[in-house]
């Protein structure tokens, strides 16, 4: 057992990093660059210290730290860790690490914004921290809204932009809608056991009727799916997450959004004990739908910000996937595969904390290279961003799902802990999972052609707008961040090993048993022989094939010098950008196919041209989607609002006697509810 004292002296240093950090925020307010670089280097540093902490955690150090007369209300300052919470220290790591370095650099262009970023970066960091080592309720609650206001803060970077402010409204109602259901729970569950330690709530949840816990489930469920952004409570982060700076992106897409995942695993798993089967069919639901309309919605979307967002949304519908099916096999008793099931999640969790920073930083660096999110603006930044663009590329691979990289491996231990659901014996079961296994199924194929599209019209081709011919590649600590991200991304995919295993004994605590999965290093098993699979060996094979190739060219005598050739152009001499396939144009099949879905709003306008009207002078093409969720859920609410508004704005009259009247009324209805 490793000593405590070492565990607690890491996270003390790591808090002391984070608020020299805001305290630097503060004295170089005025020295912009000098802000920059102190406030993300100690946030750095400070997240250094999580990662050291989260390793120490997952080889099975421990702590408890109680300091009542800091929260004399609900038992105090409550923290500690266990496997569960190290192992989102280490995502918080993850993530937080390069991002903050890819900060040093990219925000230099945020002068009038360095105090703001330092400074609130500084608070998100450890305030996610504090949300996996929070042990009572009140601590948690706290920590949680200190993340979400430092979240807000920092999407509103730009707020001189009408659509910063519009996605910082949203982001602000619904983080708080959010809070409001996870109060309500928390509340719920600490009148019914008769505390706020969630260590205690375990047992006490025994004793609850079923539907006291069924209940607190659905409330605390709808806090932590609005946070994770899963469908229908997503609303929020394909507008949040573009409008903040880019590695702000990259924290809150692949890092902060999984603290959702988090609180729902503590109720499904450990806070309300073993639930029925509906709370595992309820989740792969959510997953499937999220999964699916995720991907749908990122594939035609031209803004490369909000389609990695929409990509967030299918990767959290991945991931609940597996805690569903989870919950569904614990409803059962199958303890194996519900290790195998959370196994399958936690590493997705991981990997998308990976390549999704990856492509949120390469994401950046584009928008710092043309000034342009749009990719019909772009096209042909692989001559001129090669580096950023080959890892932009094997960020669009991992998350494909392509090996060998690490999406490949946990999409392959979902399909597998999915597939192994005819041990569950309820027919109706069956044919929710089966529904699961084609959803994921799509969804892994719309992905490839969505990365496909994000690729191509990005970094291929002409240039089609007018700064993507001046760009120039970003520099050295922007790209050093990318590649760490990048070689992570391959070592996750080459040798899953390393995490698996620890990674094991995490889950093992949550279901009781092992996952029915054996590893080595080089190769893994599910179930004994039902599926097997080496990472290892395919990486190795694939990197033997390119070396035969480039062996065999070199021996060939092959020209391997550049060649220019002009591509052929049906009788046209020049090539323009016009000829290209545009992201519309690419994304249009996917259109048509699923119009049921976007119900898209199409206008075509034809210029003649002034000689003669056989003859067409220009063709303007506009199409507009809509989102089947907000125009079934949240307009009606939205109207519903308004018209209630309009109704009793009335009783606003400006008339202090009116108002005084208002506040003896509400004295005289709380003293009659108090007898």
């Amino acid at each position: 057992m490793l000593n405590s004292r070492l565990l607690i002296v890491l996270l003390y240093a790591s808090v002391i990093f984070f608020a020299a950090g805001c305290a630097s925020a503060l004295i170089f307010a005025r020295n912009h660059d000098q802000s920059r670089k102190v406030t993300h280097a100690l946030a750095s540093a400070g997240a250094f210290l999580i990662l050291v902490l989260s390793i120490l955690g997952l080889a099975g150090g421990s702590f408890r730290i109680l300091v009542p007369f800091i929260l004399p209300i609900g038992g105090g300052l409550a923290l500690g860790l266990d496997r569960l919470s190290a192992f989102f220290l280490l995502i918080i790591a993850v993530g937080v690490i390069p991002s903050t370095l890819y900060a040093i650099s990219y925000t230099r262009h945020y002068k009038n914004s360095q105090l703001l970023l330092g400074f609130a970066l500084n608070v998100l960091v450890p305030a996610m921290m504090f949300v996996v080592l929070a042990r009572n309720a009140l601590t948690f609650l706290i920590f949680w809204e200190i993340m979400s206001l430092a979240s807000y803060f920092l999407v509103m970077t730009e707020s001189e932009r009408d659509d910063t402010r519009s996605a910082g409204w949203l982001y602000f109602v619904m983080t708080h809608a959010g809070l409001g259901c996870l109060l309500i729970g928390f509340l719920a569950m600490a009148q019914a056991t008769g505390t706020f330690v969630m260590a205690d709530w375990a047992k006490a949840a025994a004793n609850l009727s079923p539907e006291t816990r069924n209940l607190i489930f659905l409330a605390l469920a709808a806090g932590f799916l609005s946070k994770a952004g899963a469908i229908p409570f997503h609303v929020w982060l394909p507008r949040a997450h573009p409008a903040a700076p880019s590695h702000v992106s990259a924290i809150m897409s692949g890092v902060m959004i999984k603290l959702g995942i988090y609180g729902l695993i503590r109720i499904g798993f450990d806070w309300l004990g073993a639930g029925p089967a509906w709370w595992g069919v309820f989740i792969l639901m959510i997953g499937a739908m999220s999964a699916l309309l995720g991907v749908l919605y990122a594939i035609i979307d031209s803004d490369l910000k909000r389609l990695l967002a929409y990509s967030s949304v299918e990767n959290i519908g991945i991931i609940l996937l597996g805690v569903g099916a989870g919950l569904l096999f614990r409803s059962y008793g199958l303890g194996s595969l519900v290790s195998l099931a959370l196994l399958a999640s936690l590493y997705h969790c991981l990997n998308h904390a990976a390549f999704k920073s990856l492509l949120f930083l390469g994401a950046g660096s584009i928008l710092h290279a043309t000034g342009t999110r749009n990719m019909e603006e772009m096209g042909g930044l692989l001559g001129r961003m090669p580096q950023t663009g080959a890892l932009f590329l094997i960020g669009s691979l991992a998350i494909s799902g392509m090996p060998p990289l690490n999406g490949f491996v946990s999409e392959w231990l979902m399909f597998q802990s999915l597939l192994l659901s005819f041990r569950v014996p309820e027919q109706i079961f069956n044919l929710v999972f089966a529904l699961s296994i084609a959803a994921l199924a799509l969804t892994a194929g719309l992905t490839a052609a969505c990365f496909v599209r994000a690729f191509g019209i990005t970094f291929l081709a002409l240039p089609r707008g007018e700064k993507a011919p001046q760009a120039v590649e970003v520099d050295r600590i922007m790209l050093g961040s990318m590649a760490a991200l990048a070689v992570l991304c391959l070592a996750l995919g080459v040798a899953p090993v390393m995490v698996l295993g620890p990674l094991s004994g995490t889950v093992s605590e949550l279901a009781g048993e092992r996952p029915d999965l054996s590893f080595s290093f080089t190769n893994m098993a599910a179930a004994g022989s039902f599926a097997t699979i080496s990472p290892f060996w395919i990486a190795l094979a694939f990197g033997f094939f390119l070396a035969a190739v480039w062996a065999g060219m070199r021996l060939g005598g092959v020209n391997l010098s550049r060649r220019y050739y002009e591509t052929w152009g049906c009788g046209r001499a020049l090539q323009t950008a016009q000829f290209e396939y545009s992201a519309s144009a690419f994304s249009n099949p996917f259109r048509r196919v699923f119009a049921f879905l976007y119900r898209p709003d199409e206008q075509t306008t034809i210029e003649a041209h002034p000689e003669s009207r056989l003859f067409v002078k220009t063709i303007a093409y506009h199409s507009q989607s809509h989102s089947i969720v907000e125009e079934s859920i949240y307009a009606p609410i939205g109207r519903a609002i308004r018209r209630a508004a309009m109704k009793v704005r009335g009783l606003q009259s400006g008339n202090v006697h009116s108002y005084l009247l208002y506040i003896l009324l509400a004295l005289l209805v709380l003293l009659l509810f108090a007898r």
